[in-house]
């Protein structure tokens, strides 16, 4: 019997009340159609009310996929728990869910990825929840900002400190969804799903475990219909009897502004000529510099930013394949993509389901891990989640903290300042215009990543601009490398709301970095590890 039914039939059987669990990350996987028919249905009807949804990354990204702006409606959405939320240029109007946030009418909070996802399977196995110290000494931290966005929600606390077994603990209790929302490219009859044509598997199989275990139901939004007994069972990743009902979206699209691409699915394998090479300009710069920190045989994450460029700038110095880049979406190596397709990659290797990816990343087992700063403090803390004067513009964590909390080595990238005006000319860097907003400050608004807990516990942390280079110390933060054409006092030391340390052996940044031609990148191979060095990482 064909499980298949309309948007609106499978609307109409979310209650009053309901915790909903959505499968999405923004674009990638996102089930936009049933979204939509839940809106609609709120708007004939006025039903159903008092939803809480859980997106565990993040559902729609304002570029041609509302995802939970169909939803973001008052009376419909009691509270709303994300890994990250759909963001827009700050010259355009917000989100209609950043609207709701930001106008305190809903609880909102923001919960690292993968500690979302472990949720989850605390919820499936009826276990009472996460036990965790990723976020400690971070916004997650109920003695910062508890991972509440708005004041409604610090009434309402998602998480605890605990003690257990003499050390310090985050608590997150389980929250048992009643009904899934899930994505996949195909679905049988008896409702078995394969995902043959999206960009990532997700964390839908973990998200039907946990409403189906506790009495719920899962509804799952595909791209096409075939019948029973087709699909070749190693090829399903949720199986029929974890589906209640199956709507059938042919329009979907694989990403944002993407229909279908078989090289980000792993069908085909694009020619490495195809990528586009990231143009000669300052982000370009801090791309190389960041490179010259990676050693061949190495596994690296990468984040949305400039760092996203650095597996181009490898392609580029003819070394790709040297690294093996993971994203948190699942994706393991291949040429992870840019823009509103980040997330997804061509040519990978494997696909990991999102919440295996974050245990990956929470006990450390990769190597080095690249991201973005909006803000640098002090203490070496990093802020990319808040911006109280452009809220909407930044979307939230995301794994960021999963990713963090326990990284051998992080190399965060960025702009030293904001609005500066900058050239480069004759191998040198020109600074036209200084920028009005300091981006090292005394402390960040928001604490992402502790610095603190990285001196700690030994992180190696650097720090890569397009005029200085520079590393987390117990001392303070350490000025290893400066630019050609930069003077130290005007362009650095006065541009920091706070003292930095200049290295004794303060060094000039590579001056190939600086010029137009590639810069004959070679990386040390990285060491190898021995059983006893292993057992004891």
């Amino acid at each position: 019997m064909s499980k298949v039914i309309s948007p609106a039939e499978a609307a109409a059987l979310i209650p009053d009340g309901a915790i909903v669990s959505v499968s999405s990350s923004s674009g990638l996987g996102c089930p936009d159609l049933m979204l939509k028919a839940i809106g609609e249905r709120f708007d004939a009807t006025g039903h159903p009310r008092d939803l809480t949804t859980l997106h565990p990354i993040a559902a729609g990204d304002m570029s041609g996929i509302k995802g939970v702006d169909y939803i973001a409606k008052p009376g419909l959405l009691k509270r709303i728990i994300g890994g990250s939320y759909p963001s827009g240029p700050s010259s355009s109007e917000p989100p209609l869910i950043w609207q709701m946030i930001t106008g305190d009418q809903i609880p909102a909070y923001n919960i690292p990825s993968g500690i979302m996802f472990d949720m989850h399977r605390e919820a499936a196995a009826k276990r009472p929840g996460v036990l965790t110290k990723v976020g400690l000494d971070t916004f997650v931290d109920p003695r910062r900002q508890g991972c509440a966005m708005n004041t409604s929600a610090t009434r309402e606390p998602v998480v605890k400190t605990v003690e257990f077994e003499g050390e310090e603990w985050l608590y997150f209790p389980a929250i048992v969804p009643s009904v899934a929302i899930i994505r996949a490219t195909t679905a049988d009859e008896r409702g078995n799903l394969t995902y043959e044509h999206e960009g990532a598997y997700l964390g839908g199989l973990d998200q039907a475990l946990a409403a189906r275990n506790n009495g719920g139901i899962v509804i799952a939004q595909v791209k096409r219909i075939t019948q029973e007994g087709s699909l070749r069972p190693h090829d399903v990743r949720v199986p029929g009897n974890l589906v209640d009902y199956v709507i059938v979206d042919p329009e979907q699209k694989q990403t944002t502004q993407t229909s279908y691409d078989p090289a980000i699915s792993g069908e085909i394998f694009r020619p490495l000529s195809s990528f586009r090479v990231p143009e000669f300009n300052v982000q370009k710069i801090i791309a190389r510099r960041v490179a010259q920190e990676l050693q061949s045989g190495s596994a690296v994450n990468l984040g949305f930013g400039i760092s996203a460029n650095v597996p181009r700038i490898l392609m580029e110095e003819g070394l790709h394949g040297a690294v093996t880049w993971v994203i948190e979406q699942g994706a393991v190596g291949g040429v992870p993509l840019l823009d509103f397709a980040f997330g997804c990659a061509s040519n990978a290797d494997a696909f990991m389901p999102s919440p295996y990816q974050f245990t990956y990343f929470q006990g450390a087992g990769f190597d080095a891990s690249l991201l973005s700063f909006l803000e640098i403090g002090r203490d070496g803390s990093v802020n990319v989640s808040k911006l109280s004067f452009r809220p909407h513009v930044t979307a939230g964590a995301g794994g960021f903290v999963d990713i963090t909390a326990r990284a051998k080595k992080i190399v965060f990238s960025g702009m030293f300042n904001a609005g500066a005006k900058l050239g480069i000319a004759d191998g040198k860097l020109v600074i036209e215009k200084e920028g009005k907003l300091k981006k090292l400050v005394n402390e960040v608004e928001h604490v992402t990543f502790s610095g603190r807990r990285a001196v700690e516990q030994g992180q190696d942390i650097t720090y890569v601009t397009e005029r200085c280079v520079m590393k987390l110390t117990p001392q303070g933060i350490l000025l290893t490398e400066i630019a050609p054409g930069v003077d130290l006092k005007t362009h650095i030391l006065d541009q920091s709301e706070f003292p930095l340390l200049v290295s004794e052996d303060l060094k000039v940044m590579d001056a190939a970095l600086f010029n137009e031609a590639p810069i004959g990148l070679t990386l040390p191979a990285k060491p190898k590890r021995s059983l006893t060095e292993a057992s004891h990482a």
